[in-house]
């Protein structure tokens, strides 16, 4: 009987083995894997590109080439005639100078202005009882900014012409009130002291004869030692400010009649500024915020420098005609509807404040103290 033997390394048809199989599956598949993660990868990244590039565009200039976008601007003046892209490498960088300006007042704003060399700085004038055409005999008013609204504030002006891409050129934004004495001020020497401290919210500090609302704002007496002061202590008396207090008034706080800003803290001060709370009350205590980085250091009073604030009233102060008797009836009642209003706008700017923190779920308070615990 003869048999039959095969001779033959292939295992019979149908009888493929299972590691003979995988063996063929693998060499097949990772190239087309590969592949087929590469393209979903490219595509995605394509997306991601696109969307950041679109994200980082100003918003509205997405249909623009990117190269024809210029987002920001400055309140220089430019000539009528003359070439357009005139050379203006080299040239010193300025800060600008914004002041709430009424007729009355006059001489103190040109007195004010003239400590301000043009070289270093813009001026910009906020003229809230409309005359502008009264100050064209100032040798410096040709080159200052005039705009004119009757019967606003400073932050109602400020909240609508400085908004931060207009002053980005800009290293420093004073935004002062009009009735300050300068006599013992130097803008040069200030912004001298004021980038070595790397002070992002500053003011100079306030002669002790002045309206003052924080003893913190108030020059150190003489003795002291340095320019800068960023904290007042009150260990004795009515005050509340102690070697322990962290906050405004006691440190990081600046009086809203002198405040500078880098453009930076600007920036971030101009969104905080309420649209429709035209006196800004209850914004000086929020402004540590802005100042990058701990606001007892980047916070501070330059003790160097120093102004006379006068606390004239202007805003509500009566006019119109009228017998002085009338006059002064209806500047009382002026006055006491801006202040009711004030304190109104403190009120409203709080709770805006709370709700704000309570509905951002993103936003942490650096400043916010760690609950106590009870340790029994």
């Amino acid at each position: 009987m003869s048999s039959l033997t095969v001779l033959s390394n292939d295992p019979p048809q149908g009888l493929i083995s299972s590691d003979a199989s995988q063996k063929r599956f693998f060499s097949i598949a990772p190239p087309a894997a590969v592949i087929f993660f590469v393209l979903i990868f490219l595509a995605g990244a394509i997306v991601t590109l696109d969307h950041k590039e679109n994200r980082c565009r100003p918003s509205g200039s997405e249909a623009l080439p990117r190269g024809i976008v210029h987002d920001k601007s400055n309140f220089e003046m430019e000539p009528l005639g003359g070439n357009p892209e005139r050379k203006k490498d080299g040239r010193p960088l300025k800060s600008l100078l914004a002041i709430p300006v009424g007729i009355k007042q006059k001489a103190v704003v040109h007195k004010l202005v003239s400590k301000f060399p043009a070289s270093e700085f813009v001026v910009m004038l906020f003229h809230y009882d409309g005359v502008v055409d009264r100050w064209g005999d100032l040798e410096w008013s040709d080159q200052a900014i005039h705009v004119a609204a009757r019967n606003q504030t400073k932050w109602w002006f400020a909240k609508r012409f400085l908004h931060p891409d207009l002053v980005a050129e800009y290293e420093y934004v004073f935004l002062w009130d009009e009735d300050i004495e300068v006599d013992g001020f130097d803008p040069v020497k200030y912004l001298r002291v004021v980038r070595r401290e790397a002070l992002e919210i500053s003011q100079p500090a306030l002669d002790r004869r002045s309206q003052i609302h924080h003893r913190l704002t108030a020059r150190a007496r003489q003795g002291g030692g340095g320019d800068v002061h960023r904290r007042f202590y009150k260990s004795t008396g009515h005050g509340r400010c102690y070697g322990n207090s962290t906050g405004p008034p006691c440190t990081g706080w600046v009086e809203m009649m002198v405040p500078v800003f880098s453009r930076a803290a600007w920036r971030c001060a101009w969104h905080m500024v309420q649209n429709d709370l035209i006196y800004a009350w209850g914004l000086d205590f929020k402004l540590g915020y802005c100042a990058r980085g701990e606001r007892w250091r980047s916070v501070g009073v330059v003790d160097s420098q120093y102004v006379l604030h006068r606390g004239i009233p202007t805003l509500g102060a009566g006019g119109g005609g009228g017998d002085n008797k009338q006059a002064a009836s209806r500047s009382a009642t002026d006055r006491y509807a801006v202040r009711q209003r004030s304190y109104d706008e403190l009120q409203v700017f709080n709770r805006r404040w709370r709700e704000a923190v309570a509905e951002d779920g993103c936003w942490t308070d650096p400043y916010q103290k760690p609950p106590a615990t009870n340790k029994g």
